[in-house]
């Protein structure tokens, strides 16, 4: 059996999976909220992990223990490194606090990554050895399966496909604008909207123009967001242009955003693409949403202990 540790900026999630990983057997979550620090979340962590062991009757049937969180981190030490996303979380040496605090042998990825593993162990990319993942939710990033292995870089920070410049200028994202996270993603698909209502109607929205409020009046046939969809497909089109033409994947599996909304992205995607991309590997490749949806968080600490495990190393060099 695994335990999946899933540290979000408001919330940690740790699960507990059936011996293959591919089943959740039982789940709790609890907050990860600022003003209490990160040595109070680490011992919630610890006392969590040993109360879904003692309440399943699994203790010493635990194979290993995955943690998902979002970078920088150095997975091959087990130590995260202040996230933006968590505050006080610097140079915290997370493997270490479980498997003292729990007995559990314990392993470390960015959550990207650990998506991509999720979805190449358990959903749309099963079977695949170039496989690439984009987060598309509050921010964009990538997972990289390359040649059956998990690619993480020089120092983990591979992948960081969201920092990619795709316009002289527009919506920010990743401190960068006209970034590839600045038009695709939530945050930059609000911003985007918010900056074009105001440049066409002289004002202010009166309503949030969230990427879900976008999506359902673009449902109901609203132009303008319509037009706002149209052109984040268009983008994301560049921005996978890029990654087909470089690493010659045979699927890219896409989450959050793409998954709710694809009916108003493909379009302009694929259009862009079939202008941008080499048409021998555009061919060779899929572009898919995410198939474990709303579990993909989950399932993605998950497929970190599990491929931890099979390999008996630091999750950045089991692939």
């Amino acid at each position: 059996m695994y335990i999946g540790i899933d540290i979000g900026g408001t919330k940690c999630a740790v699960t507990l999976a059936s011996p293959g990983g591919e089943r959740i057997i039982s789940k709790t979550k609890f907050p990860t909220d600022a003003p209490r620090g990160h040595a109070a979340v680490c011992a919630d962590i610890v006392r969590a992990v040993n109360d879904i062991i003692d309440r399943n009757g699994c203790r010493g049937m635990i194979i290993s223990a995955g943690v998902s969180c979002g970078g920088p981190l150095d997975s091959k030490r087990g130590v995260i490194l202040s996230p933006p996303n968590l505050p006080d979380w610097d140079g915290v040496p997370i493997t270490d606090l479980i498997e003292r605090g729990c007995g559990v042998k314990t392993y470390l990825q960015n959550d990207a990554n650990a998506c991509a593993l999720a979805e190449w162990r358990f959903g749309a990319g099963r079977g695949c050895d170039n496989m690439i993942f984009l987060t598309f939710g509050t921010g964009m990033g990538a997972g990289l399966i390359l040649n059956g292995r998990l690619y993480s870089g020089a120092n983990d920070m591979a992948g960081e496909v969201g920092h990619i410049r795709i316009a002289a200028d527009g919506p920010e994202g990743y401190g960068k604008h006209g970034s590839f996270e600045g038009f695709c993603s939530g945050g930059g698909i609000e911003r985007y909207a918010n900056s074009e209502y105001l440049r066409v109607s002289g004002r202010k929205p009166e309503e949030r123009l969230t990427a879900a409020y976008l999506a359902e009046k673009a449902d109901g046939g609203d132009g303008f967001a319509l037009g706002i969809y149209r052109r984040c497909g268009e983008k994301l089109g560049e921005g996978i242009a890029v990654l087909v033409d470089v690493l010659n994947p045979e699927m890219i599996v896409i989450g959050s955003v793409f998954a709710r909304a694809e009916r108003l992205l493909r379009d302009s995607m694929e259009k862009t693409l079939a202008r941008e991309a080499l048409p021998i590997a555009l061919g060779a490749c899929r572009i898919v949403p995410s198939a474990l949806g709303e579990s993909l968080g989950d399932m993605a600490a998950i497929g970190v202990a599990v491929l931890g495990s099979e390999s008996g190393e630091r999750s950045s060099e089991i692939l």
